[in-house]
């Protein structure tokens, strides 16, 4: 109810900037604002650019017609009406024209009309907290190709507890952005020579080892056999899946042997290049093959942002090849995997989206309506409560989202599960089944981590950096407090090297207070105290990140308790 009511007020709020924008500045040309997850925008066609000087002016008038407290009046007109109303504005004669029905939407406030469908407060007066953010431009219909526009964004709430509460997690977000971890921590950069291509320090290769060798033990258990498959792909591969249509303008391309290729946007048609390579029976299913493909996708450079929007980035996919009456359990298999490998990572309260056919979809709405059954069933079987998105699945299939809550309290969607009618048919694929005819399999696209580079940036921002023993690049610290115990701390570290933990020692001619603090500058879990006491004695005093102590542990005592916590 309350999210509701929230979708209202800023959706109002968005008209309100309009009506704003337009008292302010005439000649301005609307176009579209949609509610988003932060909020608001408004895309505009202004007489002269707007600055960031105009906001302050901009948001004022809005208080002055929310003051006025005029009502919110929704109408619906005839197309012609319509087209009549908004003869100077091609945006909307654009949108106008789309539109299915006979009728067109109207929102009112005063003098100010906009087309819309509706669901707003009743009255300006209702938008009572609100504040404009920033200009930024834009593209209509995000079409680089298209008309330039400046984006004028804001947000509203429905109280001023809730507003300074978001305005607190933004601070804290700040103080904890993956970009600012990842420099101080050293685990990753960003090159102008590969600008929006990540660079793995060593620190950060460990984690992203750590997080892939994880998964690959319970790939394994879970039935999955891994595949690897090429970067570079002959572009008639995908023609044939369908991606050159849908998803050309994200792809990137090159001439080999006067031959066009693609660099993979997606891993789906090489996996399925694999599974078509020989016959397969129904004895077999479901196959299950896994892949840490590396992916590139072309990203304009506006949007990228760290580790979260990158242009090339590796994914956990995984594909499930089964018959038609494997889906729900296969699903079902996957959404407990998946929260397996969530609650690994401290991630329990996981939010389920049900994302359908969008409007570029490819195949059959029958197909669709049996895929998105399929999806709908698993998740009734498992009593699993979900939302749905209509509009937002992929171009080849439905989709379950799965969203993952951070320690900040903000939603992550990372893991999909989608099933897949249309690509098993694009390449004709079969399987032998019980009479000894051909069958067309299913096929089941599902991602856990989604992107590893974009869950290393959730994971370092939920722990703040501090990342449990386990996951951390440095687990294990060793601090002799002279050079006189050198020689018994080089002996713990390679009795910690060979049970595999991840450790380093302190050289430095710091003293004791010193060496403490750099290691917490690491973040480093656990950091072992030697001194004369301790190498006498043959054991160690173990202080964990947030200064308590444990003296006197002997080297077996010690490797066991870091085995507990592995």
């Amino acid at each position: 109810m309350e999210m509701n009511e929230l979708y209202k007020i800023r959706h109002s709020a968005a008209h309100l900037l309009a009506h704003a924008v337009t008292e302010l500045f005439p000649g301005t040309i609307l176009t579209i604002g949609p509610v988003t997850q932060e909020g608001f925008f408004y895309d505009f066609l202004p007489t002269r650019n707007f600055t960031e000087q105009d906001l302050a002016a901009i948001e004022q008038k809005m208080r002055e017609i929310v003051k006025k407290n005029l009502p919110i009046e929704q109408k619906e007109v005839s197309k012609a009406e319509a087209r009549k109303l908004f003869k100077d504005n091609p945006f909307k004669l654009e949108l106008i024209n789309e539109i299915p029905d006979g009728k067109v939407g109207l929102s009112c406030q005063g003098d100010f009309v906009d087309l819309c469908k509706g669901n707003h407060v009743a009255k300006t007066g209702d938008i009572k907290v609100f504040k404009l953010l920033n200009i930024s431009g834009s593209y209509w219909r995000a079409d680089k190709t298209k008309q330039p526009l400046q984006r004028i964004s804001g947000t509203a709430f429905i109280s001023q507890e809730q507003m300074d509460q978001e305005e607190k997690q933004k601070e804290e977000a700040l103080k904890y952005d993956h970009r600012k971890l990842g420099q101080e921590l050293d685990l990753f950069s960003f090159q102008e020579e590969g600008p929006g291509f990540p660079f793995y320090h060593p620190k950060g290769q460990r984690i992203f080892n750590t997080c892939s060798n994880y998964i690959r033990g319970e790939l394994d258990a879970d039935g999955y056999e891994e595949i690897q498959t090429p970067i570079v792909l002959l572009d008639q591969l995908w023609k044939q899946s369908g991606h050159y249509t849908h998803y050309k303008p994200n792809m990137y391309f090159t001439q080999i042997d006067d031959r066009s290729f693609a660099l993979k946007p997606m891993n789906c048609p090489g996996c399925i290049l694999v599974y078509k390579n020989r016959p397969r029976s129904y004895r077999e299913l479901p196959i299950k093959l896994a892949e840490f493909g590396k992916v590139h996708r072309h990203e304009l450079s506006g949007v990228l942002h760290g580790l979260f929007r990158v242009r090339a980035f590796t994914q956990d996919d995984g594909h499930v090849f089964c018959s038609p009456d494997q889906i729900e359990p296969e699903v079902i298999s996957v959404l407990k995997f998946a929260q397996r490998i969530y609650k690994k990572f401290g991630f329990e309260d996981v939010k389920v989206v049900l994302a359908t056919r969008p409007e570029n979809a490819m195949g059959s709405a029958i197909l669709w309506e049996k895929a998105t059954n399929a999806l709908k069933d698993a998740l009734k079987v498992t009593n699993t409560p979900y939302e749905i998105h209509e509009g937002d699945g992929a171009f080849y299939g439905p989709k379950i989202e799965l969203h993952i809550k951070d320690s900040m309290g903000r939603s992550w969607q990372v893991g999909t599960i989608q099933v897949d009618f249309f690509m098993p048919e694009n390449f004709e694929l079969s399987f032998i089944n019980t009479e000894g005819k051909k069958e067309r399999p299913v096929m089941i696209h599902r991602a856990i981590y989604g992107s590893f580079e974009r869950f290393l940036g959730v994971i370092l921002e939920h722990f703040k950096g501090n990342l449990p023993f386990w996951l951390a690049p440095v687990q294990i610290k060793v601090l002799p407090i002279t050079d006189a115990q050198l020689p018994y701390a080089k002996e713990v570290v390679q009795a910690l090297k060979k049970e595999h933990f991840r450790v380093e020692l302190d050289v430095s001619s710091d003293p004791l207070p010193g060496k403490i603090k750099t290691a917490q500058l690491e973040r480093i879990p656990w950091m072992l105290v030697i001194g004369n006491k301790e190498a006498e004695a043959h054991t160690v005093t173990l202080r964990y990140r947030d200064g308590k102590q444990e003296p006197a542990l002997t080297l077996d005592a010690l490797i066991k308790k870091a085995h507990e916590n592995n």
